[in-house]
């Protein structure tokens, strides 16, 4: 059973199919595309961890597995407990991966590097707090993924509104304060992966952001290799390891947040067990060759997994996650001749006519570009420069093309 029926679930049916496994997917939303391709569709709330449970003992299911969907991650987790099915670590240590707020607390207790955190369900106790952060902060939902909700306050006076917003986002009424992390270089976002709680893939990436965008803390980009110095991954490497043996974790796929800091320290930022968005397992099975999809759907039934070994990219790549700066209506994709050599998949997941939003959260991204370039340089002068090579075209103030 597949929670999610977004496209995220789609290399993982392909990948089911091709094991042989009947594939069953499952939420509230009848038209999710995934519900095209899987071989059943059942009705029902994901985040209903009761519902979902009766869902799967009914159909009496071999594994259940929620990918690059955040809000089934704790509901998998709980219905592979209680129908003892393989899981990808105890459902109480998922619980804490799957909150801002625990998750913070934990890597305080256990003496990660961390930055001064706090959760709450009450606004006005969070304004009475303002004095204990450093200021400026990041507010957002502790339970939400994909940046929504998210905002950096820099001004005291603007935090009751973030937190407004942070809350219109929540599931369970609870938003994060926490010190905002100046990094140096870019921040990481990437996929790794554990064998019986043992790292065997491990992987750090650019993430990079559109200023342009209305929200841009909402990821536009991706590169690997990573900008992070040798002597931090290796660090958070080592400590990933050590959190994960923490909460007793086994064979999962794990996205990962990670940054070096100004202040020279390297931070652990989220841990989630489960693929990222923006299809990171599929680019990096693209750089190495290395199939965490495949090998968690063939862990999640119980079938022997195929060796997963650190292997280095192969070449540089990049991936452009296609989105509008602004609201309108989708006309054309325009690429620069001077890209079409590099690119390895163009994904377009919409057509002419179709509204866009102003990329808001993730969920309002309109496909992706696969590139592969020759040199770490080419990247940063397509990725910092990404209008002169790529455009999103809308009918209402475009007339390119």
């Amino acid at each position: 059973m597949i929670l999610g029926g977004s496209r995220y679930a789609l290399p993982v049916i392909d990948a089911a199919k091709k094991s042989g496994i009947y594939t069953i997917t499952a939420d509230y939303l009848p038209d999710n595309i995934a519900h095209k391709y899987s071989d059943e569709y059942v009705n029902v709330s994901i985040i209903d961890l009761e519902a979902t449970l009766a869902a799967a003992r009914e159909r009496n299911v071999h594994g259940i597995m929620s990918f690059a969907c955040d809000p089934g991650v704790v509901t998998a987790a709980y219905v592979a407990e209680q129908l003892g099915l393989p899981n990808v670590g105890p459902y109480e240590s998922v619980c804490i991966l799957q909150n801002k707020g625990k998750f913070r607390q934990f890597l305080t207790e256990n003496r990660f590097t961390v930055p001064m955190a706090r959760s709450y369900k009450d606004p006005e106790q969070a304004i009475q707090d303002q004095h204990l952060f450093h200021w400026p902060v990041i507010v957002k939902p502790t339970d939400s993924a994909g940046s929504k909700g998210v905002t950096r306050v820099d001004n005291p006076a603007e935090l009751k509104k973030s937190i407004e917003y942070a809350l219109s986002y929540s599931h369970c009424d609870e938003f994060i304060m926490e010190d905002f992390i100046t990094q140096h270089g870019f921040s990481s976002d990437s996929d790794s992966f554990s064998v019986d709680g043992e790292l065997k893939f491990v992987s750090f990436n650019c993430q990079r952001f559109d200023a342009n965008a209305v929200n841009p803390y909402t990821p536009a980009a991706y590169s690997w290799p990573s900008s992070m110095t040798e002597a931090h991954q290796q660090e958070l490497k080592s400590e990933i390891q050590r959190l994960i043996k923490l909460l007793g974790m086994k064979t999962a796929v794990y996205n990962i947040e990670t940054r070096e800091g100004t202040d020279g320290k390297a931070y652990i930022m989220e841990l989630s067990p489960r693929g990222g968005g923006n299809r990171l397992a599929e680019c990096l099975r693209y750089a190495t060759g290395v199939d965490i999809i495949t090998n968690m759907v063939r862990y999640s039934v119980g079938m022997e997994l195929d060796p997963v070994n650190q292997v280095p990219y192969d070449g540089c790549w990049a991936e452009i996650i296609l989105h509008s700066d602004k609201p309108g209506v989708f006309k054309e994709l325009w690429i620069s001749d001077k890209l079409k050599d590099n690119v390895v998949e163009r994904d377009l997941w919409i057509e002419e006519g179709a509204v866009v939003g102003g990329f808001e959260a993730a969920n309002e991204a309109i496909g992706t570009l696969i590139l592969k370039l020759e040199s770490q340089e080419k990247i940063n002068e397509i990725l910092s420069h990404q209008n002169q090579y790529v455009k999103v075209l809308l009918k209402e103030t475009d007339s390119e093309g």
